[in-house]
């Protein structure tokens, strides 16, 4: 975790379930953050804003909803945001709303698999946004054991909508994801450990006892990308860490980072970030300053 990141002591007390806040505001002023609970956050009317999530920053669009899992720095930042009448709706509650063995139960593995990617932030669709903001607008008026109900409802459907886009790099975070298949956790394994040198596909078929043909096809159906892809998300989420934590050059940190070229570096980040490295660790340090 970055040193200079604000950890908030949220209102949420051990004996509630959940909290949630409404407000209509004119700019975002909290600062970079992070928290143990869970959050959902929909945010409406704050176009041109800018969201910042573990290494991902993205300028909004018109609405969005977003679930941080827990310990994942976060804010939004007024930016380009021009609206004076900014609606946010905040509900936080803790990552063992649902204990370990009740996730565990078949008629629950959407949402287990949910929290698991909220882990590096999810950005819910457009579609979804729209279906379930008033929903979350309504929650407020509900009271007791009806209220919990409808936020276990309300994340149920959010675990089985379309088009959820996982927003932070897994390395970013330290996530050790689980993938169902020792060989590619093998693979996986070994781009961890190997990011900062050469890694090759025929090296991690090798392990994984395959072609290279076969195991790059196994690689991209288990994953959902391909190996070249996945060893880049894994250099640039390590990359952005660096970029935050230290002063190194950005040469230094590419080449830290498995990168011989920095040309190619600073290609390759500002199309995966929208940024240079420079511009990266310039406006993570705008949104980092200490608080007292």
């Amino acid at each position: 975790m970055p040193t200079n990141v604000l950890k908030e002591i949220t209102p949420l007390t051990a004996s509630d379930c959940f909290t949630i806040f409404a407000r209509t505001k004119t700019e975002f002023d909290f600062p970079l953050h992070y928290h143990e609970e869970m959050e959902l956050n929909l945010i409406i009317n704050a176009k041109g804003a800018k969201r910042v999530v573990g290494d991902h920053m993205e300028e909004i669009d018109e609405a969005e909803l977003v679930l941080v899992g827990s310990n994942l720095p976060h804010v939004w930042k007024t930016h380009k945001c021009r609206s004076q009448e900014i609606q946010e709706i905040t509900i936080q509650f803790h990552k063992d709303l649902f204990d370990e063995k009740m996730l565990r139960r078949n008629q629950l593995h959407f949402i287990r698999d949910m929290f698991e990617k909220s882990k590096r932030g999810i950005l819910f669709s457009k579609i979804t946004t729209q279906q379930l903001s008033g929903r979350l607008k309504q929650l407020r008026t509900k009271q007791g054991f009806d209220s919990v109900l409808e936020l276990m409802s309300i994340l149920h459907d959010l675990s089985i909508s379309r088009n959820m886009r996982i927003l932070s790099d897994a390395s970013f975070s330290n996530i050790q994801q689980s993938y169902n298949s020792r060989r590619i956790e093998k693979a996986m394994e070994y781009m961890n450990q190997n990011f900062d040198k050469p890694v090759v596909l025929a090296d991690a078929a090798k392990l994984a006892n395959m072609t290279e043909v076969s195991f790059s096809r196994f690689f991209k159906t288990h994953t959902g990308i391909s190996f070249i892809d996945s060893l880049l998300e894994i250099r640039l989420g390590h990359a952005s860490r660096l970029l935050i934590e230290t002063n190194k050059p950005v040469a230094e940190v590419a080449y830290h980072c498995g990168f011989n070229n920095i040309s190619n570096f600073n290609r390759l980040f500002k199309k995966k970030k929208s940024c240079t490295p420079k511009q990266f660790r310039e406006d993570y340090s705008s949104e980092s300053r200490v608080f007292i």
